[in-house]
Formats: C-alpha cells, structure tokens, sequence
C-alpha cells in the first residue's frame, strides 16, 4: 500500500510518500514560494526518484487545517484532483493533531501553535495516552497571551508561531513552557502520511465532494461581506 501525504497549511511546503511499514521519501521547502507552482512538479519527481507510477497509490491525505486560508486550498484542492482523477480514497489529517506528533511519547502535555496574522495563534492542546495522542481541548484562535488560561502544567509547545510569539509565551508562563527544537516546528506530510494511512485502515475517508479544510475564523474576504 502506498499514500502520498501533502501538507500546505503553513509557507511550508510538504510532500511525503509512504508504504504500510516505511517512509519512501518526504521533500520540505521552507520558504515564502507559491504552493500551487511547485507542488505537482516535486510530486512527480518523488515518484520518479521512488520508481513508483501514480497509479500504484492508494490513497491521499492531506492536512485540513487550521492553518493558512490560502495554503489549505491549495493543499486540499490539489489532492482531491488527484483522488478524483485516481479514484482512490481522501484523507483528512487536522494539522495541529499532526504537528503535536513531532513530539514524540512526551511525558508533558503539547501545545502546537501556528501563526494566524492578525496577532493571533492557532492553539489546541494534546497528551500521550496509551501510546495515542489525545486531543485535551477544540482547536482555537486567541491572542497568544491568552494561553495562560490554558496552562496549568508543564507543557511543551511547538510550531511557527513560536517564530513571532516565544517571548510572550516564555514570560506570561515562565516554568510551565518548555520549546521544542527549532527542526520540530514544522507541519511535516510524513506525519500526514502516517495518520492518513491508520485513517486509511479504519475507513475514515473524506467525502470527496463535501471536503472543505478546518478554518475556525472567517476569511478576510468573508468578513469583508458580513460588514
């Protein structure tokens, strides 16, 4: 079995190809470039350079969000196109759910958070339970320093927003915040991959048709009608 993972809720660029037991290959761009121009390129040469044809794949995950409006479009546009034109399954994977996972078997609780503009976090937190990540409370968008509400413990905390916000975090919460390294920030599409394919095994596929990412916020352009 074969999934291909994509992940462009961030500037981040991610895509992965897995099997049932290995990652084959993952290619990650971190800078300010287009998703939508290099995404199809890169995908056909991981395919070339992994000797697989993209008529062996069974299957697409692809990170739903929260995350950049315009990066989840993209992201998830480009692989229901696939799907569609495959006729293979489509998975979902919350990036955040994904993102807690660069830290691994934690004995702390995990706070991943990715910028959102406007002076706001996206922000959920998770634990290790049982070998599972558990999701401990909804996917937010705040104000970074209102997540002292939220910490009572020592937890680590994770993600781009850690570019813009550390400082805040760091002095609103003082003994409680630990940080991940700065390699561990990053949406990954091996983590997509690896969700999406358990996702994949339980049968829980997205609707190709109904699909839409996890925003919380409304857009610029749907606030935009609403005034």
């Amino acid at each position: 079995m074969y999934l291909l993972g994509i992940e462009t809720a961030t500037t981040t660029g991610s895509l992965a190809l897995m099997s049932d037991d290995k990652l084959i290959s993952e290619y990650t761009l971190n800078v300010r470039t287009t998703h939508n121009t290099r995404l199809m390129p890169v995908l056909d040469q991981m395919l070339r350079d992994s000797s697989i044809d993209k008529s062996q794949l069974n299957g697409i995950a692809v990170s739903i969000g929260p995350g950049s409006f315009t990066g989840l479009r993209i992201g998830l546009a480009t692989a229901k196109g696939l799907a569609m034109g495959l006729d293979i399954p489509l998975i979902g994977v919350p990036t955040l759910d994904a993102l807690a996972r660069n830290v691994t078997y934690s004995r702390y609780q995990i706070c991943p958070i990715l910028d959102a503009r406007k002076k706001e976090i996206y922000v959920s937190i998770f634990s290790y339970e049982n070998d599972e990540i558990i999701r401990k409370l909804p996917y937010m968008v705040m104000p970074p320093d209102n997540l002292v509400e939220y910490i009572m413990e020592k937890t680590v905390f994770i993600g781009d927003g850690l570019n813009v916000y550390r400082q805040i975090i760091d002095d609103n919460l003082e003994h409680f915040a630990l940080f991940a390294p700065n390699t561990h920030n990053l949406p990954r599409a091996a983590m997509i991959a690896e969700m999406g394919l358990q996702k994949l095994k339980a049968g829980e596929c997205m609707d190709l048709a109904s699909a839409e990412p996890i925003y919380i916020r409304p857009s610029d352009a749907e606030m935009s009608v609403r005034q």
